[in-house]
């Protein structure tokens, strides 16, 4: 029989800084998504940095939380078709 899947903010806290994450957590009026790399910890808090910016995440309010695979490469400029 396998364990039971650890809590999201169990995961967050042993999780190795540098892993890309998703987190689903509440905010005003429902809940929303933090996509990308795990860069720090402390205070029951967790700083995932996303494309956009560093987003601070208090742990109590974390309803989901998992290792995602790295990002695609981006892909270059469409060159014109002649």
């Amino acid at each position: 029989m396998s364990s039971p899947l650890p809590l999201p903010q169990q995961f967050l806290s042993g999780a190795p800084l540098g892993t890309r994450v998703v987190v689903r957590y509440r905010i005003e009026g429902g809940l929303t998504d933090a996509l990308g790399e795990l860069v720090g910890r402390a205070d029951g808090e967790c700083t995932v940095r996303t494309r956009r910016s560093d987003v601070v995440i208090a742990l109590g309010l974390v309803v989901a939380a998992k290792e995602v695979p790295p990002a695609p490469p981006r892909r270059g400029p469409r060159l014109p078709t002649p």
